[in-house]
């Protein structure tokens, strides 16, 4: 396969995660970001991949899965007016856009712990991206404030059966 064709591909997506893994042991989520934006505006990166939205929220669909190395891939689907909850992430994290706008907000410890205070927001177009720690002071929200549908790829260290319960410490504001 030769590198125009592979950099159209979901496979070859996950192959340069996997690779971008091998050598950062620690926190890898600014390799695995790199690689994201080499793939993520590309409009074939899920040809053949049924991504539908839902009017209840964001939603996620599970890309590629490596449980035994504690990692996983996945579309987010954001219709206008849809947020994630104020989070920080207990897992390491790297997003790319893929199509649409979305609106990074980030956070500091307010006094109150459960009310962390805005200090930034970045718009983020196709092909950008953002990552992150596992720590509980690297708090964001990612909103689709635009009035086309939105779709990002999130790389997660976790894998996607822990998604729902192990991946966000969420904040009351």
């Amino acid at each position: 396969m030769n590198v125009i064709a592979a950099r159209g591909s979901l496979d070859a997506m996950v192959a340069g995660i996997s690779a971008a893994l091998l050598g950062n042991a620690g926190d890898p989520s600014a390799a695995v970001a790199e690689v994201l934006g080499l793939h993520a505006a590309d409009p074939l990166l899920l040809r053949g991949r049924d991504c539908p939205c839902r009017a209840e929220g964001y939603i996620r669909h599970l890309l590629h899965e490596d449980a035994a190395q504690g990692w996983a891939v996945a579309a987010l689907v954001w219709r206008p007016g849809q947020m994630s909850p104020i989070h920080a992430h207990k897992a390491w994290c790297a997003v790319g856009v893929h199509r649409g706008l979305l609106t990074e907000t980030f956070y500091a410890p307010g006094d109150d712990p459960e009310y962390p205070v805005q200090v930034a927001a970045v718009l983020r177009r196709p092909g950008d991206t953002s990552h992150g720690p596992a720590r509980a002071d690297a708090i964001h929200r990612l909103a689709n404030l635009g009035t086309e549908t939105a779709v990002s790829i999130h790389a997660y260290g976790l894998p996607y059966s822990r998604f729902c319960t192990d991946l966000n410490r969420v904040f009351a504001a």
